[in-house]
């Protein structure tokens, strides 16, 4: 059976960022926007960032919903969903009025017009689901095959 919860929580998580990457890739202006809006990068990092997390999220999603590298995707997307989630908390501690531009858009909002919480709740969640994905990787209708690489299995098995 955790073979096939496995597969589930690949098509989910592949999904999402898939949908959240492929969203934000037609309007770079937005996602600049997006990005800037955090005021946690220098202004020479707001044009990368805003053109590198879209084309990262679609490349760690596709790989999840191939089921190629599987674990190495878990962890990348664990990774950026912390930092997302650590930006958005940033945000919300400090009283900005942002949309979190998570599927496109974002920049500023009007007060009052922030969903902070339920951003937070749905990457902790995400989270939670790539975390597991990370420890027990194997998963049914996946083009990597049953087992991992070598390299994955020999550090599994010394963990």
């Amino acid at each position: 059976m955790l073979p096939w919860l496995a597969t589930g929580a690949r098509a989910l998580i592949g999904l999402v960022l898939v949908v959240a990457g492929a969203l934000k890739l037609p309007d770079p202006a937005a996602a600049e926007r997006a990005v800037r809006a955090y005021r946690l990068l220098p202004e020479g990092l707001v044009a990368p960032a805003a053109f590198g997390l879209p084309v990262i999220e679609v490349a760690v999603g596709l790989a999840l919903l191939a089921g190629v590298f599987v674990r190495t995707a878990a962890i990348a997307a664990a990774v950026l969903l912390a930092v997302y989630i650590a930006a958005i908390a940033s945000v919300w501690a400090r009283g900005l009025s942002i949309d979190c531009g998570c599927f496109g858009n974002g920049g500023q909002v009007a007060a009052g017009r922030t969903s902070y919480p339920a951003e937070v709740a749905r990457d902790v969640g995400l989270l939670l689901v790539t975390l597991a994905l990370v420890r027990w990787p194997r998963s049914r209708l996946a083009l990597g095959g049953r087992d991992e690489s070598l390299v994955e299995r020999e550090v599994s098995r010394v963990h």
